[in-house]
């Protein structure tokens, strides 16, 4: 069993597009997509006329849930710019995904964590602003029920691997399409991957059990960063050029 796990695209077509043809070069046919598919001000309307075809497996995350529960004028400045390029079949499909589901019996799928998904599963902020890895007892306090050996979030942005003390293995694969961005919650932070390149991981089932690899993909970051200067955001830009928040 061997499958590559993809998520928090948002919107950024051209590194879904080099994230997919990497797949195809690992000899890989299954994906699972962890949300956050659209919100941001660069291509939502073609990213999700690539991605709905594909009929991957799929749930739902955060800023997905946003584009169908809030008032549009009410919007942050990403989920607005995504919804404005949505059509109503996209948004009927992202009302079709569920919270979290289980993958061929034994994967556990969530955006971010199994009952909140705009908490991070791996990571806490402190309140000087600086992102660590979470103590194993609240990793695992958030896994609890989950009795599957494999677990998968996104949300954060951030590759990261954990094994639980029950052997237990939750793996978040990273961001497709934002490698940095800000945030005033909990605390003011920055999650910045460093590099600008696109993020996924491929999952393996072996006789000792789950493994995991984590790739960096190459792609046009620059035409992205010039498509959210162009649409006036220099963060955005920043961070889609470089890989760090300024």
């Amino acid at each position: 069993m061997r499958f590559a796990a993809i998520a928090d695209i948002h919107g950024n077509r051209l590194a879904l597009e080099a994230v997919l043809a990497d797949i195809r070069t690992q000899d890989v046919e299954e994906i699972v997509n962890l949300g956050d598919f659209f919100s941001g001000p660069l291509d939502a309307g073609k990213t999700a006329d690539l991605l709905m075809p594909l009929s991957l497996t799929s749930v739902r995350g955060n800023h997905d849930r946003y584009l169908i529960e809030q008032d549009p004028a009410a919007m942050h400045a990403s989920d607005a710019a995504a919804y404005g390029q949505l059509s109503s079949s996209h948004l009927d499909w992202l009302r079709s995904l569920p919270f979290d589901l289980v993958y061929r019996g034994e994967v556990y799928l969530c955006h971010a964590t199994p009952k909140d998904d705009n908490l991070y599963w791996l990571e806490s902020v402190s309140p000087e602003g600086f992102v660590l890895l979470q103590p194993l007892e609240a990793i695992e306090a958030l896994a609890e029920g989950i009795d599957l050996p494999l677990i998968l979030c996104g949300h954060s942005h951030i590759p990261r691997a954990v094994r639980l003390s029950d052997g237990r293995l939750i793996v978040n694969p990273g961001s497709v399409g934002c490698p940095a961005y800000d945030d005033e919650l909990p605390y003011y932070h920055k999650v910045e991957a460093g590099h600008p390149l696109a993020s996924y991981a491929i999952l393996e089932k072996t006789a000792v059990g789950w493994t995991w690899q984590f790739r960096a993909v190459a792609y046009d970051h620059m035409a992205m960063s010039a498509l959210a200067a162009e649409r006036g955001r220099a963060d955005w830009a920043g961070a889609l050029a470089t890989g760090w928040v300024r």
